[in-house]
């Protein structure tokens, strides 16, 4: 009953109080995202452990350095989605959405999430063959997600951080080298704002019975 609570209770959180999460907490959101499962076959089982965790307070020197590189990253994604809508319309019409949400973005100057919460968390997952680091990096990210609810904690998901896994820039500031891992991110904090509740359909509308 109290995962069914926490499932239920999981948002998307995209505005934080100052408060910063205390160091145990920050931990035992890591651990839950240390069990998530991972491609063992594609990474196997090497000495040098598969899943690394960065986090980054706002206001560090480490927040500081990545804060323009990861803007930057989302100036090339919205550049280059407009010359692709530019020439293919069916993507002019799909992309629509997202293409707005990046040139509110690039207008705003701040990537949400990325200084503007407490903490900003890149986890890093090993690239091995057949590659499927991102796939592991999403059952990671629902791990952290799920504890961050549990705990009181509000989460957001900083997508573009896949995006800098080549990056090598962003990589030194981690300490990893470009191209050896795939990334993911999230933002931490507590929910300055109450969220209304998670509207799904019945499970009845969207299941058909196989025989």
């Amino acid at each position: 009953m109290y995962l069914d609570q926490i499932l239920g209770e999981r948002r998307s959180n995209r505005s934080f109080t100052s408060e910063y999460p205390s160091e145990d907490e920050i931990r035992r959101i890591l651990h839950a995202g240390l069990l998530a499962p991972f491609a063992a076959a594609a990474v196997g089982t090497s000495h040098d452990y598969f899943r690394r965790f960065f986090v980054m307070g706002r206001g560090s020197k480490a927040m500081n350095t990545v804060t323009p590189l990861v803007n930057a990253q989302v100036q090339r994604m919205a550049d280059g989605l407009e010359k692709e809508m530019a020439q293919n319309p069916a993507l002019r019409e799909k992309a629509a959405s997202f293409a707005r949400q990046l040139a509110m973005i690039r207008k705003a100057g701040v990537v949400p999430g990325v200084g503007t919460a407490p903490c900003y968390i890149v986890v890093a997952e090993k690239r091995g063959f057949p590659p499927v680091g991102l796939q592991s990096l999403a059952h990671c990210m629902e791990n952290m997600w799920l504890k961050a609810t549990a705990l009181g904690l509000g989460f957001q998901l900083v997508s573009v951080t896949s995006k800098l896994s080549d990056n090598p820039d962003f990589c030194a500031v981690l300490g990893i080298s470009p191209g050896e891992w795939d990334l993911m991110g999230c933002a931490v904090g507590y929910p300055a704002d109450e969220l209304s509740p998670s509207i799904r359909p019945p499970v009845e509308d969207v299941t058909r019975w196989l025989e």
